[in-house]
């Protein structure tokens, strides 16, 4: 028997259907989840926030409206990518993540005030500001870019 086009056509996969999910809707891409770099700068701020309370104390103010906007923008602008940041909360890295900054801004102030090296200026909690910012900005890319090679493996993103 002859075989007809439409029957290669029939059993070859068409490229749309490589992100559809097995329910049929489609799925997310990659470059939809990942968090915009500016939202990094957020959380870089507000990781450094005890610090710079004790450098500048009369800038709660200005914080407090650092915070509102933070959460302003995440259920606003980012609200596609809360599907991302609930898995990123469910999974035990982020969480190893936050315990691992708690325990490096208590640990480096107990080893620098057990060294006799406390840090009592502006310009020291200033600089352990922009070391908290800077540790958690690069671990927060870290985990953001495991999470999305973790859906991307299971099916639930696509590159």
């Amino acid at each position: 028997m002859a075989s007809t086009g439409t029957d290669a056509a029939a059993s070859e996969p068409t490229a749309g259907l490589d992100a559809v999910g097995a329910v049929g809707e489609l799925l997310p891409s990659v470059g939809e989840m990942r968090l915009p770099s500016w939202y990094f700068g957020f959380e870089g701020v507000l990781a450094g926030t005890f610090d710079l309370l004790r450098a500048f104390p009369s800038a709660w103010p200005a914080l407090i409206l650092l915070v509102a906007a933070n959460i302003t923008v995440s259920l606003t602008l980012l609200r596609k990518r809360l599907k991302l940041a609930k898995l990123l909360w469910r999974g035990k890295g982020t969480r190893k993540v936050a315990f691992a900054l708690v325990g490096l801004r208590i640990g480096t102030h107990v080893l620098l005030g057990a060294l006799g090296f406390a840090l009592v200026s502006a310009l020291g909690h200033v600089l352990m500001a922009l070391v908290m910012a800077g540790v958690t900005v690069g671990l927060m890319v870290y985990v953001q870019r495991t999470a999305l090679t973790a859906l991307v493996t299971a099916g639930k993103a696509t590159a």
